[in-house]
């Protein structure tokens, strides 16, 4: 069992994140609180004692079923990116009708978001009628009229 933390590290940890807040490197929003205790080496409490301090301080806002986000800063969240960056490579034909979506730890480590980000903007194109989920082997391009009629509503 790893040593617990010094006391204090939640705010060197929020000063760190403040730091970067400030330098621009979260515009599209914060990493997941498993990504920033790996990168700093703590637990996942100590991760959100900070980020509760940043909260507190109003540096960042959490935005519900997505994570955490810069306060003031974008409000497209980022499922939603994923979502319309995915669109747009099924409208210019990069990802053609047929074609296998990448898996969600690719997109996850491609959007560096959590794998939750990426699962809530594919689900929302399969809602759409742009993507398939087939069980067991991935989610494909559809290529059924449903979709083309819905290009609008996207």
């Amino acid at each position: 069992m790893p040593s617990p933390s010094p006391r204090g590290t939640y705010q060197v940890i929020s000063q760190v994140l403040r730091e970067r807040i400030a330098s621009g490197d979260y515009a599209d929003g914060l990493p997941s609180e498993a990504e920033i205790g790996r990168e700093f080496g703590v637990a996942r409490t100590t991760v959100r004692r900070a980020l509760r301090a940043l909260e507190d301080a109003g540096a960042v806002k959490a935005v519900a079923g997505v994570g955490r986000a810069v306060a003031g800063g974008a409000e497209t969240p980022p499922y939603a990116g994923i979502m319309n960056d995915l669109l747009g490579q099924i409208r210019s034909g990069e990802l053609p009708a047929g074609a296998r979506l990448p898996s969600e730890a690719a997109l996850a480590e491609t959007y560096s978001v959590a794998r939750g980000t990426v699962r809530r903007g594919v689900r929302e194109l399969e809602t759409a009628g742009r993507v398939e989920a087939r069980h067991g082997v991935g989610r494909f391009v559809r290529s059924s009229p449903k979709a083309r009629t819905l290009d609008s509503w996207l």
